[in-house]
């Protein structure tokens, strides 16, 4: 048996990594927490619904599902479907090898899960990323959805988030949202680019020539276009929606137009009917696992990191590499040139092979549209300035802004601990996942004192340090693994 290759996440990075590794040789474990590969982008309907694939909106759907039957039936992999990894052990120091994998497998609320640990010969992190929101006046609010959220139930259940909707946020991303909306059978009142049109045309279109290589984001970009105008639904640029109103409920949204920075022009709010919004103001990548594997991040602003990683896909850390969302938000067809790329060569695949210099050029071409994507929709700074005190910034703990800024003027709280400790943001069942990135951008603003600040004698905090990635029961921890060490082709069957 060659290599043994450990990937966490099957969405388009994972699975393309096995792909990769299975094509260099290698044993190859797939984990992911879902019932099927895919992730968000290629999310399917249960199979007990027995209902035909909406195809005309999965895009690459024949191809997803030609690597998904090539991957799942090979001899050499193992699929472990509903597992999570908890924790991540990284070896001592000097020793080259990769981290020690835990697993827990089974339904993440079931009882009874097993517990596995396995010692690959090299691991590939593909957990992908999930929505940013912004917070705003009454985004707590039953009714207000990220737009990922909405776009999972109206693909994996069929269900609309509500009868007439808005959507709003930054990012092309808006858009498949609204077509599957719209297919579920929502009516989308308008949908909301908040950065005006001047951004967004430099943003596209500085070196225009440079997205002949992207010709088929161009195709989807037209086939949204073209379902938006027979709906007549409107896309407006430069406007958002800064609060959400209602009883108990949204019932009505105010939206208003925003300079490029994000600020308000007074007097342009405008009130629009619906039960309910989806909105995303881009993507925040998992990086739990990444940083307890050691891996370094680069840092692109107080509130977006990712995972550094060199022209091999390889991390700080040994024998960990990385591929999709977490090293930069490209899209489906950038995760599966670099999950290809990642699996191949933690496999131990030749570098110089002639294929993976192509792959390589399209990595490359992939990390400019990224580069691009990230120009023509920015988060414009001045966004804060829709908060008002008594907004929820933190909503598991119901922090308010208000709380939140207090505590960041008072010295005695400035150490992003005792921050937390004072405020609770970010000590609920999300543990920050939704509002850690949001928190560490107000707080810098703040003069008495960022984030980053430690507490005498430890490490600066963030976000994404968690010593256990994924909640486990004391009796699950209690009990001895099932399997110990490396796993081989003959442990594929998920026992659940």
């Amino acid at each position: 048996m060659g290599r043994q290759v450990v990937i966490v996440g099957a969405g388009p990075a994972g699975l393309a990594a096995a792909a990769g590794a299975l094509r260099a040789g290698a044993g190859v474990t797939l984990i992911d927490a879902a019932e099927q590969p895919g992730g968000q982008y290629h999310r399917m309907l249960p199979e007990a619904f027995a209902a035909e694939r909406p195809e005309r909106l999965h895009h690459g759907w024949e191809g997803f599902q030609r690597l998904r039957r090539h991957v799942l039936g090979h001899p050499r992999c193992a699929w472990w479907a509903e597992s999570t990894v908890w924790s991540l052990e990284r070896s001592d120091p000097g020793d080259p090898r990769p981290p020690r994998v835990h697993v827990l497998r089974g339904a993440p609320d079931g009882a009874g899960r097993d517990r596995y640990v396995l010692d690959p010969d090299a691991l590939v992190l593909a957990p992908g990323a999930h929505d940013r929101v912004l917070p705003f006046p009454g985004w707590d609010l039953p009714g207000v959805f990220t737009a990922g959220a909405a776009q999972a139930l109206a693909k994996g259940e069929r269900l609309a988030v509500g009868d007439d909707v808005v959507i709003a946020g930054s990012g092309p991303f808006l858009l498949p949202v609204a077509a599957l909306l719209l297919e579920a059978g929502s009516r989308v009142r308008e949908v909301l680019e908040a950065n005006p049109p001047g951004t967004v045309l430099r943003g596209w279109g500085r070196r225009p020539w440079e997205l002949a290589s992207q010709g088929g984001k161009a195709a989807e970009l037209a086939e949204y276009t073209a379902l938006l105008a027979r709906h007549r639904v409107p896309y407006r640029l430069g406007r958002a929606v800064v609060e959400a109103r209602g009883q108990g409920r949204v019932e009505e949204v105010v939206t208003a137009r925003l300079r490029a920075d994000w600020s308000v022009v007074p007097g342009t709010e405008r009130t629009v009917p619906a039960d309910a919004v989806c909105v995303s103001h881009g993507f925040t990548p998992q990086l739990e696992l990444p940083v307890a594997a050691g891996c370094a991040l680069r840092q692109e602003s107080a509130a977006e990191s990712f995972v550094q990683v060199d022209g091999d896909q390889l991390t700080t850390a040994p024998g960990v590499y990385a591929a999709g969302e977490i090293t930069g938000i490209a899209g489906a067809p950038a995760a599966r040139t670099e999950g290809l790329l990642a699996g191949w060569l933690a496999a131990g695949g030749p570098p110089g092979a002639a294929e993976i210099a192509t792959l390589r050029r399209s990595r490359d071409q992939a990390r400019a549209f990224a580069e691009r994507l990230a120009a023509a929709h920015p988060i414009g700074a001045a966004w804060p300035g829709w908060l008002r005190s008594g907004t929820v910034v933190c909503r598991c703990e119901e922090t308010s802004y208000g709380t939140l800024c207090a505590a960041a003027d008072d010295r005695a709280s400035g150490a992003a601990r005792a921050m937390k400790l004072r405020t609770r943001a970010g000590l609920g069942p999300c543990q920050a996942r939704v509002c850690g990135p949001t928190v560490a951008e107000l707080l810098a603003r703040r003069a008495a004192g960022g984030p980053g600040r430690p507490a005498e004698g430890l490490a600066p905090a963030g976000p994404h340090h968690r010593p256990l990635a994924q909640p486990i029961r004391l009796g699950e921890l209690a009990a001895p693994p099932l399997a110990f060490g490396a796993v081989t082709p003959a442990k594929k069957e998920n026992p659940r």
